[in-house]
């Protein structure tokens, strides 16, 4: 009789465990799709900054050295999307991302600032035309990154609830990390002039 109930015991604890394990894959599965979502705005974001860049040169030619960082940014950015998207499970290929994409957002933003400041470029119906579709990628951005947020958040709390956190560390679910953009400028602190 107490063979049957402790083999009873093992079985319902395999199931659970199984049906745990499952779960923790399609979640995981989940936010990597959403990560995807992110890429492919990401990707179209990537392919105007350089159009961008090249449509204000003429206006912005003595402004070089902002021309200049944005592509650098972007082109950093770039580099750590790829790997992010190789590895969207891992915290240290997320955060090198986040942290690449709050550089980039500083030089654009830069660039704006700057670009607001000429009336030629205001006029130049293609430079408008590509900072429109530039900001419309922003919001599509913001909306793949809240899902994939969202996701990952969904991920983690059925990833550390009891006994989950045992069947997870037992087959190596580790923690997802969201997708933050870093506001670079935001930690800088004000700088205040009474002249």
């Amino acid at each position: 009789m107490f063979g049957i109930v402790f083999l009873a015991f093992i079985g319902l604890a395999a199931f659970y465990a199984v049906n745990v394990y499952n779960s923790l894959i399609s979640l995981r599965n989940h936010f990597k799709n959403a990560f995807a979502q992110i890429d492919v705005q990401l990707q179209r974001r990537y392919e105007l900054i350089p159009n961008l860049v090249e449509a204000v040169k003429a206006y912005l030619s003595h402004e070089k050295d902002t021309l200049t960082k944005v592509i650098a940014a972007r082109n950093q950015a770039v580099t750590a999307e790829q790997v992010a998207a190789k590895n969207v499970d891992s915290a240290e290929a997320m955060s090198k991302l986040s942290l690449a994409e709050g550089v980039l957002n500083t030089a654009l933003g830069k660039l704006m600032v700057l670009s607001e400041a000429y009336p030629d470029i205001k006029a130049n119906s293609t430079i408008q035309n590509l900072m429109e579709e530039l900001k419309t990628t922003e919001n599509r951005v913001g909306f793949a990154r809240q899902a994939f947020n969202d996701a990952v958040m969904g991920y983690n709390i059925e990833r550390e609830k009891f006994p989950n956190n045992i069947v997870a560390n037992f087959t190596n679910f580790q923690a997802a990390l969201p997708l933050e953009i870093h506001n670079i400028e935001a930690k800088e602190p004000i700088k205040i002039n009474f002249n």
